[in-house]
């Protein structure tokens, strides 16, 4: 897969990345760059963003209320993740790459 970019300046969330749910094995990395005052959460939903209006998002196990760089990963399935930026007007900005497709 192509990389894949997301950022979010200030407060609240930035445009979500799907993913391909019929990779096997379901493989994700990413990093999140942060630039100047920013307090940020990676998240993911297992709802399809195409038919779900209002998707539940949970917060990454590891990678969340950070104010610095960092990098994670899924080794299960999720529809997509996204950053969301709660304090601070910096900037959170992420690269995720998903394994297994050219």
């Amino acid at each position: 897969m192509k990389q894949q970019y997301a950022s979010k300046t200030g407060t609240g969330s930035s445009a979500s990345l799907a993913t391909d749910l019929y990779i096997s094995p379901f493989n994700v990395g990413f990093g999140v760059v942060a630039t100047g005052t920013v307090t940020y959460t990676v998240q993911h939903t297992f709802d399809n963003l195409a038919t779900t209006a209002s998707p539940v998002w949970f917060s990454h196990p590891t990678i969340a209320a950070k104010s610095d760089n960092q990098d994670g990963n899924y080794a299960f399935p999720v529809a997509a993740i996204k950053v969301l930026v709660t304090a601070g007007d910096g900037t959170a900005a992420m690269t995720m790459i998903q394994a297994g497709i050219a």
